[in-house]
């Protein structure tokens, strides 16, 4: 073995630990060891940088703007709201996540899936009594499926097909994973069906309490021409929302309190809400309804530039002892009270006649710029945005599905590249309004994107030393290896490296080992690069493993045990199916 080998093979172990035992940022890591590799000499800096020109790289930054422009239309709230329904029992509401999810993760990042439903499951799951914690574990695993269908699923199945065009000049077809991808979703689905309920703790998430919390009022109206017109309370999903409570509805003059659920709602109606800061934001995300209060519109700030931010009055305001109507609050700061919270508790009446006092809390609504504009001024003790409060434009929602869909048939019949099409819907995101250019960039997460890209330099080392042969031919000396026994030491290996660290690594590591097993048998290599594909999504038994997981630890009340508990049994069951159908499909 050459010192190039063995220093790979160092510098792989390194990062290895450096992921999984370290708290320093995955991408510092992985360039540390890129540069390492250059500076050694083993690789030139064209074969270090080659994964940031890889066609898989870009198509998922590409992804990334087309995911933010449904996010930020509330396409896949409004889909949400129309699949989960009212079921009955548990079982029939892990079947309303179970299947939307899987189906919408096939053709979307499913990070940006479980995003949106976890609020939309969690205001679910109050209303039907069920702790969240049985239903968003589920969820995470439903979208980790779903992925596994279709080639823009997850971001690995991009990496691996972006490898095997570089290196292999093959491309995947859309839906060529579907002949694996449809059985998993089916068996483990099941598997989440039957013991989901059973395997998981009954916990409630860690919420902020809405008793301990500062309390608004916060008024809406219901939109004449929204969807909301004619429906029930208990219908339109305002029966029990996480962060508030509905308490009055005003109708033409006459104040009706004590409202049943059963309670039909009109155009026109002014629905008044008690609830914490985050109430406000739940509202803004529901079609059909918007806010109440006449200032809000006079705002000249565009809807997608808004955003909710709670502000603490100092002492050096200009406005103090002065009544909301007499400061001129909007016309000076570009700002809206919607509410006014004082000690802890919301203040009764309308908001234009209560007089300012130091210490008051204001929620308001105002341009995203308002932060950084008045946090150090003496006006204002303390300025803090609520996140995730900008309203989505659900006007364009149409548009983002359009979109969507466009891109998924026009890549799927072959008339389009992934890429292109990815190129091209990205681009109608931005052209269409559907997402600003600004936000656009912050969706963008470059630290993954750096991660997956400098994660092929070590694939490359391992592969140019031959230190990727070398751990072949380790495997190989097991005594009668067949190819399927050989294709399920891959799958397990590349479960043990996702689990450890991130999924998409362990698909750059183990692509090279798998080709030289493939190559030291002397059989196809397709096989044995789909397994790494469903092996390096199938991440179910650590909250590292995959981000999803790591998603609903907080909102779940999870602890690390409850991922083995449900994980360790599924990635059994999946594992099984994987490696019995791979070899029928894409024979040795």
């Amino acid at each position: 073995m050459t010192w190039q080998a063995l220093f790979s093979l160092f510098t792989v172990v390194a990062v290895l630990g450096g992921l999984a035992f370290t708290r320093i940022a995955a991408d510092v890591i992985v360039m540390g060891a890129l540069a390492t590799l250059v500076i050694i000499g083993i690789l030139t800096p064209g074969e270090a940088l080659g994964g940031f020109s890889n066609p898989g790289v870009m198509t998922i930054a590409s992804l990334y703007v087309v995911a933010a422009g449904l996010k930020e239309t509330g396409a896949v709230q409004w889909l949400a709201m129309r699949v989960l329904g009212q079921p009955k029992t548990l079982g029939m509401a892990l079947l309303r996540v179970l299947i939307p999810t899987s189906s919408l993760s096939a053709f979307m990042n499913n990070t940006t899936v479980v995003a949106m439903f976890i609020p939309a499951i969690q205001d679910w799951a109050a209303r039907l009594r069920h702790p969240p914690s049985k239903l968003l574990l589920p969820l995470s695993y439903a979208a980790i499926l779903g992925g596994t269908c279709t080639l823009i699923g997850t971001s690995t199945n991009l990496v691996v097909d972006g490898l095997l065009q570089s290196e292999r000049g093959v491309h995947l077809g859309m839906f060529e994973l579907a002949w694996v991808g449809i059985p998993l979703v089916i068996v483990g689905g099941a598997f989440l069906y039957f013991f989901a309920g059973r395997l998981l703790p009954n916990r409630q998430g860690v919420l902020e309490q809405l008793e301990q919390a500062r309390e608004y009022s916060v008024e809406v109206l219901v939109d004449p021409d929204g969807p909301l017109v004619g429906k029930t309370i208990a219908d339109a999903g305002l029966r029990s929302l996480v962060h508030g409570y509905l308490t009055d509805i005003e109708r033409h003059s006459r104040l009706l309190t004590a409202v049943p659920p059963d309670t039909e709602l009109q155009a026109g109606d002014i629905l008044v809400f008690i609830g914490a800061p985050e109430c406000a934001r739940e509202l803004r995300h529901i079609n059909g309804l918007k806010p109440a209060g006449g200032d809000v519109h006079k705002l000249d700030i565009a809807h997608h530039h808004r955003c909710l931010v709670e502000a603490v009055i100092g002492p050096d305001f200009t406005g103090l002892n002065q009544t909301v109507r007499g400061s001129r609050f909007r016309s000076r700061y570009q700002a809206v009270i919607l509410s006014i919270s004082r000690q802890g508790r919301r203040i009764p009446g309308k908001v234009g006649d209560i007089k300012i006092e130091v210490g008051d809390t204001l929620l308001l609504e105002t341009g995203q710029d308002f932060v950084d504009q008045y946090r150090y001024r003496k006006d204002f003790l303390l300025v803090s945005a609520l996140n995730d409060s900008t309203p989505p434009n659900f006007v364009k929602a149409p548009w983002a599905l359009g979109i969507l869909g466009g891109m998924v048939v026009a890549s799927a019949t072959g008339l389009l590249s992934i890429l292109e099409a990815a190129l091209l819907a990205a681009g109608m995101m931005l052209v269409s309004r559907c997402v600003p250019a600004s936000k656009a960039r912050r969706y963008i997460d470059l630290s993954v994107l750096v991660v997956i890209a400098a994660s092929f330099a070590l694939g490359a080392a391992m592969t140019k030393t031959g230190a990727a042969v070398l751990i072949a031919d380790t495997i190989m000396l097991i005594d009668g290896l067949s190819p399927w026994m050989a294709l399920v030491l891959v799958y397990l290996m590349t479960v043990l490296f996702t689990e450890l660290i991130t999924n998409n690594a362990a698909a750059v590591l183990m692509f090279p080992i798998a080709g030289a097993v493939a190559k030291g048998l002397g059989v196809d290599y397709m096989p044995f690069t789909i397994a790494i594909m469903i092996a390096a999504s199938a991440s179910f038994m650590t909250p590292l493993g995959y981000q999803t997981n790591l998603m609903v630890l907080g909102p779940g009340g999870y602890r690390f045990t409850d991922y083995m508990r449900l994980g360790a049994p599924l990635s059994l069951v999946v594992g099984a199916v994987a490696v019995t159908i791979i070899p029928l499909v894409w024979p040795f």
